[in-house]
């Protein structure tokens, strides 16, 4: 059995936690204590994330999309596979060790995505790139933290309260999507959501692409 090496240690920005990057092999891993938040091999529920919504927009040939949280680069190596060539998309990362590993131990996992014309990756809070647009995007991906249940930061919570939910609606344009990755179902998010304006709908996803793995739930809310 390989060994997982240490690569890296970040601090969390406003939250009192250390994120780790593990390797093992050709395997990645980012950890939070004893808790893995992704993996390397479990891509398929976060790639779901970026097709899927691109399927409810893809009358659109001129998409403005915004994805909460860089990760392992899953969402938008998806996205900019289904997308066409003159869709623009902004990726807000809060933890700038995260940028920096996707462009060093990470780099195999991204490809040419960071460097492909229609992305750019901004270091900033979702949260504030969100509340400083106002009918800016035509998607907003969210694959921040554990989902509506906050489990690294707790101003995270700030995107699906009310308020934060209020505020994605005014930064979509008329008919776009807000679309969000959670470990598991939350009704009372789900209620949230239709109560601030949205058409809602729920999908389950699994975590590998060959839909094997634990099930994980996607949010699609419509913007009317």
């Amino acid at each position: 059995m390989i060994p997982w090496l240490h690569i890296d240690s970040a601090v969390v920005p406003g939250a009192d936690v250390e994120l780790r990057l593990m390797r093992r092999g050709d395997e990645f891993s980012m950890k939070l204590g004893d808790n893995e938040l992704m993996n390397s091999r479990l891509s398929g529920s976060e790639e779901a994330l970026a097709t899927l919504t691109c399927r409810r927009i893809q009358s659109n040939k001129r998409p403005d999309i915004l994805i909460g949280g860089l990760g392992m680069g899953f969402t938008l190596r998806a996205a900019l596979a289904v997308l066409g060539p003159e869709a623009r998309i902004v990726v807000a990362e809060l933890v700038p060790a995260v940028i920096a590993w996707a462009r060093g131990p990470m780099a195999p996992l991204f490809g040419g995505s960071l460097s492909d014309p229609r992305a750019s990756v901004r270091e900033a809070d979702a949260v504030d790139v969100i509340r400083s647009h106002a009918s800016a995007f035509d998607a907003i991906l969210l694959d921040v933290d554990n989902g509506p249940e906050a489990l690294i930061r707790k101003a995270n919570d700030s995107l699906y309260d009310a308020k934060g939910l209020k505020a994605i609606y005014r930064a979509l344009r008329s008919g776009g999507v807000l679309a969000v990755w959670s470990s598991g179902p939350n009704p009372a998010f789900s209620k949230r959501l239709r109560e601030a304006g949205f058409e809602v709908n729920e999908v389950d996803v699994r975590a590998t692409a060959k839909r094997k793995g634990a099930r994980h739930l996607i949010w699609f809310a419509t913007r009317r």
